[in-house]
């Protein structure tokens, strides 16, 4: 959430971030709201300090001896138009905080313009994309023949977007698990967590989830509960409404969970394979740090993601996301996209943004810089660190052989109980 003295110091600065992303808010109607609320404040405190006056002189007459009863008319009248006002407040700070949960984050300056994905920037390649002496297949194609994978059993049990991995398939998404988040925790310094699989209104509110995005939400019906669409909510929370001391920040956190999402608006988008599932695997990285230090903390998070590749061997690419193409809580993104041979070319495996203040605003998270030192918000970050799935699906159509067989990757061999090709 952005913070409602920068909407009233900076409304044209808001105007423009706005336009840049291609959102609409009402920001002249929302400054109106905060200056009738800061009015009517000054309004109940003035008659709020003309009551306790008059209940003193109330106090005198009682014990002079004399009659109250017009100061006491007086005083009941001043209650009801407190009361009254009190209650146009409370209105106000609902329509208010409405159209502040509608606002996204600023964008950083260096995110560069543009209207779509097809703007975003290339910032580097990493690794050799194989050269195949036959015709590259795509990753269903490969993990079908080779009897991991069965979209058909999934569609008959629960529906489309949903698959069962079976096998050596099975094996390599537990492989993956394991094998990064022991590089996150054993070399990068993360902790590891095992955090609920379902959050309540506030998390996904605090995360920037909700309420713009209920529609990509899967929500259980008669409960306050959503299952998570990424760690992110579960772990950014942690530290909700709290905190944190000096020696808490900075502070990284990691954890496997599976994410759930209803992927509206993506009808007919990536409809066979693991790329767009309803239900997938993911490690998450979350950060939370000082705010002169985020962005190099994005640096970092983006570095630790790409270790996964790397040490994976596989290729793949840093994209900026230009601004209309950041997510709704961000200041920026940068993208990791690894490249598909089947697919012919890059896809997103891993989103790592810097979400500055604006989710700690939100849920309301703190931290001293010096014991007992004056709270300020902390900023918060996350990345995947990966995506199961399009890992697995990187790694079908990356390490293929001629036969049909796919290669184990090094790193993974002892992951996988010693073997080096699935057949």
């Amino acid at each position: 959430m952005i913070d409602i003295r920068f909407v009233r110091t900076y409304p044209e600065k808001v105007k423009a971030n706005l336009i840049r992303r291609g959102v609409s808010v009402d920001i002249d109607h929302l400054v109106f709201l905060d200056e009738e609320k800061r009015l009517l404040l000054g309004e109940v405190e003035s008659k709020k300090s003309q009551r306790n006056t008059v209940s003193k002189r109330i106090g005198k007459m009682k014990i002079s001896g004399e009659e109250p009863s017009v100061l006491m008319e007086e005083m009941r009248q001043l209650g009801d138009e407190i009361a009254t006002l009190d209650e146009h407040i409370r209105k106000l700070d609902l329509e208010m905080e409405a159209l502040m949960l509608e606002l996204p984050n600023m964008l950083h300056d260096s995110v560069p313009q543009g209207e779509g994905e097809e703007d975003n920037v290339e910032i580097s390649r990493i690794g050799e994309i194989p050269v195949f002496d036959f015709i590259p297949r795509q990753h269903w194609e490969i993990g079908e023949a080779l009897d991991i994978m069965d979209p058909a059993r999934a569609g008959k049990v629960t529906g489309a977007r949903f698959v069962y991995m079976k096998g050596a398939g099975a094996r390599l998404e537990r492989a993956l698990i394991g094998f990064m988040l022991d590089l996150h925790v054993d070399e990068q310094g993360y902790t590891e967590f095992v955090p609920p699989f379902m959050v309540n209104t506030a998390s996904m509110q605090g995360t920037g989830q909700l309420p713009k995005f209920a529609e990509d939400m899967f929500h259980v019906e008669d409960t306050d509960y959503y299952l998570i669409p990424t760690a992110e909510v579960p772990l950014t929370n942690l530290y909700a409404q709290e905190i944190l001391e000096p020696d808490q920040v900075p502070q990284s956190i990691t954890a496997y969970t599976p994410c759930f999402r209803a992927e509206a608006g993506s009808a007919g988008k990536d409809t066979r394979g693991l790329i767009r599932q309803h239900q997938f695997n993911k490690v998450e990285m979350v950060q939370f740090v000082r705010p002169e230090d985020s962005y190099a903390a994005l640096d970092r998070l983006v570095a630790d993601a790409a270790m996964v590749l790397e040490r994976l061997a596989l290729p793949y690419r840093l994209i900026s996301l230009c601004s209309k193409d950041v997510g709704f809580s961000s200041a920026k993104t940068i993208d990791l996209e690894v490249y598909l041979p089947g697919y012919g070319g890059y896809r997103e495996i891993s989103s790592c943004s810097n979400f500055e203040e604006f989710q700690a605003r939100r849920a309301n998270i703190k931290f001293r810089r010096e014991p007992k030192g004056k709270p300020e918000y902390v900023h918060t970050l996350n990345g995947s660190g990966l995506a199961i799935g399009r890992t697995v699906a990187a790694i079908l159509e990356n390490y293929q052989q001629e036969d049909g067989s796919v290669k184990v990757p090094d790193a993974l061999v002892a992951y996988m109980g010693g073997l080096r090709f699935i057949k």
